[in-house]
């Protein structure tokens, strides 16, 4: 079995290096959490409370529509962080649901720890800031996509940047987070 806290200890050395106290310190403002297969993380009109770093299991991150058809913002798996990031920075409720598409084990952290830890070691603001670049920058590139390129340049791109996914995740959602309907996803695979 896995020690969350050391996958944890090796997502922030990809960035930064730590010293052991330095990461005592920073996991003592993470929580563990365990939840099943199609639990929900956060539900729309909920202020989003936490981050979450995903140690394991995979997340889907979506709005649904009037007429109830999801459209899905992104996937989450092992060692990405997900939350409705415009709730938990500004504490209005949520436009999004966060929902568990396996069973997962998160680590999360407060708002208020995370604006604490900032301020308090430059390491831990110099990682967080790189990783919102990455991710502003991932999210960037995926809105361009979807204004610029067809279904199939789109289908392509998510099977070259993440194969596993197709493994785990129904192509039901693969269609919803391409844009298009289970039918035409079926024939941009032939």
């Amino acid at each position: 079995m896995t020690d969350p806290y050391k996958v944890l200890r090796e997502h922030f050395e990809e960035l930064i290096t730590l010293t052991d106290a330095e990461f005592e310190y920073i996991s003592s403002h993470f929580q563990l959490k365990k939840l099943r297969k199609h639990s929900i993380v956060i539900h729309p009109g909920e202020i989003s409370r936490y981050e979450y770093f995903v140690v394991k299991g995979l997340l889907k991150t979506f709005m649904a529509d009037d007429s109830g058809k999801e459209h899905i913002w992104q996937f989450a798996m092992e060692n990405w962080w997900v939350s409705d990031y415009h709730s938990f920075h500004t504490q209005e409720p949520s436009s999004f649901t966060v929902q568990c598409l396996e069973d997962v084990e998160l680590l999360c952290m407060s708002s208020a720890d995370r604006n604490k830890l900032c301020a308090e070691m430059h390491k831990f603001e110099h990682f967080s800031r790189l990783k919102i670049t990455s991710g502003f920058l991932s999210m960037q590139k995926r809105v361009m996509a979807l204004l610029q390129n067809d279904a199939q340049s789109r289908y392509k791109q998510l099977l070259e940047q993440y194969p596993s996914l197709f493994q785990r995740v129904p192509k039901a959602l693969i269609a919803a987070y391409i844009g298009v309907s289970r039918e035409t996803l079926s024939r941009l695979q032939i």
